[in-house]
């Protein structure tokens, strides 16, 4: 009866100490050579594994209900087995903690799945015969969504592009009775057909919005293209999405999260309509993901709600938390809205934009500092980042009185800084959400945006940022890049393209070793939610988050590592995916 007690309680208590306490007890009742009164379910042995924790290449673990029972030797791990207990036999695969990514979109994963997926295309010839052929299976007039296109990634060019985009004539010659709007693969740029902007009243005469621009040509007419704020001069015209379709996204961007071995999510940004949707797949099972929230900070009235409400933790048996809020203190790079401290190398007198007003920024952030938020706040430009650290500094010392433990705030994909923000990182606390999978899609051309000098000092800084002693959280940003976590692992540690260029890498003494890179995917990516006491590393009493891979992503040829596939992915000891 007693050993009993102890397993319940082994199986529940997720804290540190208690977990190895109440094992040790276990292990003094039943030691290698005798059968335990406690049962576990799987037992995983037979390859390496990486704990991400206290104990090196582990010979096995042992897992009961949602917890991990134990880590250590094969014969003291089968010590637990019973004629109920799964054997899993590695047979030389790989076992690691569940990856999580730190920065991403899940709806927009899903969305990116039923809309059209331009992520491919390699010229823009491509991506006006994949909306061709979307046109060809729906009624005209219909709208017709897309994302993922890049110019700075395609092959050729077309001709007559301004200012680096392409133009909606194409587009509109050639699918002229649907309204047609395609989000850039950074998403702080669209580009819509002629039809769509008819819909929207947009012409040569529509005013240029606050933080944006709609692109004109020559004759002073719309171009198609609208950069940050002035998407949503479009985007408030397309109808809403119904909840059969957001369901619908939501079940896909799951099975892809499951298949690439996620077993977290750092939801990066959502309204009320998609929490509650969130809600509702828990409270009937089908969540399972860990999912954490950040809410969008451009809705004040939500904002309000969670501000007196309080934060919302480990819900649904650990599923979904709600206790962070995401701002935007700029916009892109590729679309030349990073805001900058210098001008662009390459277009003179332009800085990028502030996209939110600094003032309402700091706002925010006073209030969600004080009701206990976390605070993310997008930065991509060494200004903006600079802007970030300054109001997060102020805030701390403004209101000491209200000062969480550990506040934890974020810049997120604080991808370019002048030199003296980069150890105010460390000093402060906060934590830089970076996607290494930008640097290997954007180095190629963002040195013509920054030039070499800013470049080699400031961009893509992570192993400075962890000498300083700053916890970096990695991820995909998807969908603006697959949720595929390898490629940024590949780029992590290679700082190579996934074509394998240059040799080398670009600025190679920024690259992370292949452990610093799967802590930031593991162990940091769970501290920047607030829970690393309970997922991000195979230890005794942490939730059973384990993936399976067909190779050694830290012994295998660098270039191997971009290829690796998913055999099983198990959350809280439940396989949710398996291709063994």
């Amino acid at each position: 009866m007693f050993n009993w007690i102890l397993t319940i309680l082994l199986i529940s208590m997720k804290n540190l100490l208690l977990p190895l306490i109440l094992v040790a007890f276990v292990y003094s009742c039943s030691g290698p050579g005798n059968e335990s009164s406690v049962s576990a379910d799987y037992i995983i042995h037979g390859g390496p594994i990486y704990t991400v924790g206290d104990i090196e290449n582990p010979e096995a673990v042992a897992v009961k209900a949602d917890s991990i029972l134990f880590v250590g030797s094969k014969s003291e791990a089968m010590s637990f087995a019973s004629d109920a207990s799964q054997i899993i036999d590695l047979q030389g695969k790989t076992l690691i903690p569940g990856l999580i990514d730190g920065h991403a979109h899940i709806m927009g994963v899903g969305y990116n799945l039923l809309n059209v997926d331009l992520r491919d295309a390699r010229s823009y010839d491509e991506v006006v015969a994949m909306v061709e052929e979307r046109a060809k299976t729906i009624p005209e007039g219909q709208w017709i969504l897309g994302r993922g296109w890049h110019q700075d990634k395609w092959d050729e060019h077309p001709e007559g592009m301004m200012k680096g985009f392409p133009t909606h004539d194409l587009l509109s010659e050639r699918v002229p009775n649907h309204p047609v709007w395609l989000r850039h693969a950074s998403g702080h740029a669209a580009l819509g057909n002629a039809k769509a902007m008819e819909m929207a009243g947009i012409d040569g005469d529509s005013p240029q919005p606050d933080g944006g621009e709609i692109f004109m040509g020559l004759s002073n007419q719309p171009t198609g293209i609208f950069n940050e704020t002035a998407q949503g001069l479009v985007g408030s015209v397309i109808p809403e999405s119904t909840p059969e379709s957001d369901r619908q996204a939501l079940s896909l961007a799951l099975q892809a999260c499951f298949e690439n071995g996620i077993v977290g999510f750092h939801n990066a940004g959502a309204g009320g309509k998609n929490i509650a949707l969130f809600k509702e797949f828990a409270e009937k099972d089908e969540l399972d993901l860990r999912l954490y929230v950040m809410l969008n900070g451009r809705d004040e009235e939500l904002l309000d709600q969670y501000f007196t409400n309080g934060i919302e933790e480990n819900l649904y048996d650990g599923q979904l938390t709600v206790r962070a809020v995401k701002l935007y203190a700029d916009g892109a790079l590729g679309s030349r809205g990073a805001w900058l401290l210098e001008e662009y190398s390459d277009a003179p007198n332009i800085y990028g934009h502030n996209v939110m007003p600094m003032e309402e920024i700091e706002e925010i952030t006073a209030k969600a500092y004080k009701a206990g938020f976390q605070v993310c706040i997008h930065a991509i430009g060494d200004r903006a980042n600079r802007e970030v650290l300054d109001i997060y500094e102020r805030t701390f010392k403004l209101y000491p009185e209200s000062a969480p433990k550990e506040p934890r705030f974020r810049v997120e994909h604080a991808q370019h800084f002048h030199p003296d923000d980069i150890p105010r990182f460390s000093e402060m606390g906060v934590i830089p959400a970076m996607q290494a999978i930008h640097m290997s899609s954007d180095r190629p051309w963002a040195i013509s945006r920054l030039g070499r000098k800013r470049i080699e000092w400031g961009a893509y800084m992570w192993q400075d940022l962890l000498q300083s002693g700053a916890k970096i959280v990695n991820g995909t940003d998807a969908p603006v890049e697959p949720i595929n976590p390898f490629p940024s692992l590949y780029a992590s540690v290679s700082r190579r393209t996934l074509k394998g260029t240059p040799e080398g890498g670009y600025e190679a003494s920024q690259k992370m070793t292949r452990a610093q890179a799967l802590r930031s995917y593991t162990l940091d990516a769970a501290y920047g939610a607030f829970l690393e006491n309970e997922t991000g590393s195979i230890e005794v009493g942490k939730w059973a988050d384990l993936v399976i891979l067909d190779r050694d992503i830290m012994t295998v040829e660098e270039n191997d590592i971009i290829g690796t596939n998913v055999l099983l992915t198990m959350i809280g000891g439940e396989i949710v995916y398996e291709k063994m």
